[in-house]
């Protein structure tokens, strides 16, 4: 009696990769969440980038997943977690910028500006939200850079 689960193809991978990309913005941006939620929120954004990674994801989904990972965790008030997954995007960002979209390094400092927030290191957290701002004005695509700046405008430092 073969015991294995079926195992997905990179299609199927990458499907599960979108599908909870797209599940833990819609749990991020949920009022009034509850723990169970909260828990879910957290499961789907690292399910998220383990199916990128089995899909054979480029260096962008590799990072964008690891942005999602490093927001999550701060949203959750989790330092450690968000700046782990912060550092990993910014990594991946500046080890392959050809593969990347002019947001993608902006988003890494947020990311980095946020997670330092949550740690309570101002300083750091300063630091990168102005590396944020500065990244975002060489931002092309006019609606592109409108969502960076907005987000980095949620940064309370």
């Amino acid at each position: 009696m073969d015991t294995r689960a079926d195992v997905p193809d990179r299609e199927a991978h990458r499907r599960l990769g979108v599908d909870l990309f797209n599940k833990t913005w819609s749990l991020m941006e949920k009022e009034g969440r509850t723990e169970a939620e909260d828990d879910e929120l957290l499961h789907c954004a690292h399910a998220s980038a383990y199916h990128w990674l089995q899909a054979g994801g480029t260096a962008a989904n590799r990072a964008r997943g690891e942005w999602q990972c490093s927001r999550v965790h701060a949203l959750l008030g989790q330092a450690e977690g968000a700046l782990h997954h912060a550092r990993r995007c910014l990594a991946l960002v500046e080890g392959a910028p050809e593969q990347m979209e002019e947001f993608d390094l902006p988003f890494a400092y947020e990311a980095l500006a946020r997670a330092h927030a949550v740690a309570g290191n101002e300083a750091e957290a300063r630091r990168y939200l102005e590396l944020g701002r500065a990244e975002a004005t060489t931002i092309g695509d006019e609606d592109d850079r409108a969502i960076v700046e907005a987000d980095l405008a949620t940064i309370g430092v």
